[in-house]
């Protein structure tokens, strides 16, 4: 196998790869007789004919594509790694030549890692933060944690009202024809979770157990069923049960049921200190965003489209994964949405495009400040692995190959540069 690289504009590079003519004819009699036992030549058993009959009866390019399928893989294994790029992109491959008793070659048009040139990535200006809790927040986080440990009672004795859960039965008219899906019975509903379309849970407050109500409302132009998108209809509904939510009271006995306080006191400022540390958490993220997004400003380089590409497919897996695990499927999600593949893969673009600027600007802090991993720093990051994923260490490092533990310690040094911009940086 012969190798030739070129460099082409934006960081873009074609590898021309040639096997053999010798290469390319032991290829061609893998596929032979790989794909004998699939042809019928009249005169033969199947699987029987012999090469040169069927190249006769098929043409001598029979074999071409699995032949080349065959050494393609392999061969441009082995070419990304002779070349020593730092290839961040699948190859888009492109067969030049491929003929019967001559060697084949083909192109792989590959995506390198760009350079970056850095700009000012130390003492950048943030703005300074200071962080407190209100009472509000407090008692607003009581309340939800009320809501959690709340009872449900029946109600009888009165009209229901926004937040009471009602059961009800329901069919919707359009143009006064009843239409498919519009039909409900013993429904549980929460008035005031605007679950149903425009004014509809608002018009079944004041009704009583059994009252008949017709609800009028406006389906949305953008809803799904497109035969009732933008149309008036009137649902006639019947209320057959009324539930309230009845909260415990806010005491040092629901402290007790509910934390490891004695009293309430304790309790909210136990709350009030995890409310800080959330927010303190979540300031710190968003400091490391800006400082991050001010040194990409201040940098530069040139991000090839075929690298951006390939971050973008690698977060639609990641979304996949993430939906499925959920119980959906991405095409049940894009019902829902009313996105397409396109559109999603779209949206996707401008995340990617910044994922892959971050990590290259702080890669780039990495080899400039010399920013090392200690093994001592390292093994303590595969024990919080093993932890993680309940597994032995020894298990964890036979499992992780060279390339894997390379990868995890840079990982590590670009959270050391996350940390050294941090802590240059200067607050105002």
């Amino acid at each position: 196998m012969s190798l030739q690289v070129e460099k082409l504009e934006k960081n873009m590079v074609k590898l021309t790869i040639e096997a053999t003519a010798e290469e390319f004819g032991k290829a061609i009699e893998k596929a032979y007789l790989k794909n004998r036992s699939k042809m019928s030549i009249q005169g033969f058993r199947k699987g029987k004919a012999p090469r040169a009959i069927i190249e006769k009866m098929y043409g001598v390019g029979v074999f071409y594509e699995d032949a080349a399928n065959l050494i393609i893989p392999d061969a441009y294994e082995k070419a990304a790694e002779e070349s020593k790029l730092d290839i961040v992109s699948q190859p888009e491959i492109d067969v030049v030549q491929i003929e019967k008793g001559k060697s084949f070659i083909f192109t792989a048009t590959v995506a390198v890692k760009p350079e970056v040139t850095l700009g000012d990535y130390k003492g950048i200006s943030v703005e300074k933060t200071e962080l407190d809790v209100t009472e509000d927040e407090v008692e607003a986080e009581l309340k939800k944690v009320a809501e959690q440990n709340s009872r449900t009672i029946n109600v009888e004795d009165r009209a229901t009202k926004d937040g009471d859960q009602v059961v009800i039965d329901f069919e919707g008219f359009s143009d006064g024809v009843a239409f498919e899906g519009g039909k409900g019975e013993d429904y549980p509903l929460t008035l005031g979770s605007h679950s149903f379309i425009d004014t509809f849970e608002d018009q079944l407050v004041g009704k009583k157990i059994g009252e008949e109500v017709e609800v009028n409302v406006t389906f949305p132009e953008e809803y799904h069923a497109q035969n009732l998108a933008g149309k008036p209809a009137l649902f006639k509904v019947t209320v057959k049960e009324i539930k309230e939510k009845e909260l415990p009271a806010l005491d040092d006995d629901f402290a007790k049921d509910v934390s490891e306080f004695d009293s309430i006191d304790e309790y909210k400022a136990d709350i009030k200190k995890t409310i800080l540390e959330k927010k303190e958490k979540e300031n710190k993220a968003q400091k490391e965003d800006t400082i991050v997004e001010k040194i990409i400003e201040n940098a530069t380089m040139e991000i090839p489209d075929a690298m951006i590409e390939t971050q973008v497919r690698q977060m639609a897996d990641e979304f996949s994964q993430r939906i499925q695990a959920q119980g959906l499927t991405v095409e049940q999600y894009f019902q829902f949405t009313g996105m397409d593949a396109k559109k999603f893969l779209e949206s996707l673009r401008p995340q990617a495009e910044k994922r892959i600027q971050s990590r290259l600007v702080l890669e780039a802090i990495v080899k400039a400040e010399n920013i090392e991993v200690s093994e001592e720093d390292f093994a303590k990051e595969i024990e919080e692995m093993a932890t993680m994923y309940k597994m032995e260490v020894e298990k964890l490092k036979e499992l992780l190959g060279d390339k894997e533990k390379e990868q995890i310690k840079m990982d590590m040094a670009v959270q050391k540069a996350v940390d050294f911009a941090v802590e240059a940086a200067v607050e105002a």
